[in-house]
């Protein structure tokens, strides 16, 4: 029986007590919504220019994998996937301009919702993050989680001051039961 939605953010309330109280983690929908003005052929060669595209970045032809995205978006431009993994890509690159772009136009195609949106909001928290902003990390990094990010719940949590005192009274109160103190 699957668990209601009232009760997923009890259990999340239990199991994750340093989220915010009313930021139940969706799950993350997989399946893409079809996208206005994007028949299904377009997104299939869209998928299959990704997958190059992200072979070729493992392999380090960045010049190859920015090609294949580049194509991927120019098929299907309103699909969030493709700016996801150029953003990707642009960090890798060291590009974060181009990478920030990317990820407001997969947050803004996406809706705000499933796991291009997750993704996105993650990985500009982290851009975030690298540019010192952590309040504006952490408010990206809530809405992943949210999403169902899990990487996102962790930056959530560390970010959060409330979680770092007691994660370090917890560490002390350890230590000094165990005689380390």
């Amino acid at each position: 029986m699957a668990a209601s939605v009232k009760d997923r953010a009890v259990l999340d309330a239990i199991f994750n007590p340093l989220l915010p109280l009313g930021d139940c983690p969706q799950e993350i929908i997989e399946e893409e919504l079809p996208i206005e003005n994007t028949n299904e052929d377009d997104v299939k060669r869209a998928k299959e220019y990704e997958i190059q595209g992200v072979e070729k970045a493992e392999a380090g032809d960045f010049v190859g994998a920015l090609d294949c995205f580049n194509k991927a978006i120019d098929v299907a431009p309103l699909r969030a996937s493709g700016y996801n993994n150029r953003a990707q890509l642009s960090r890798l690159r060291g590009d974060n301009q181009s990478a920030m772009e990317d990820l407001n136009k997969a947050i803004e195609l996406s809706h705000e919702h499933g796991a291009a949106a997750a993704q996105a909001y993650t990985q500009r928290g982290l851009l975030h993050r690298l540019e010192g902003n952590d309040e504006a990390a952490s408010e990206d990094f809530q809405h992943g989680a949210t999403l169902g990010n899990a990487f996102a719940k962790a930056m959530t949590v560390q970010l959060n001051p409330y979680a770092a005192m007691c994660n370090k009274m917890l560490a002390e109160a350890i230590g000094k039961l165990s005689g380390h103190a």
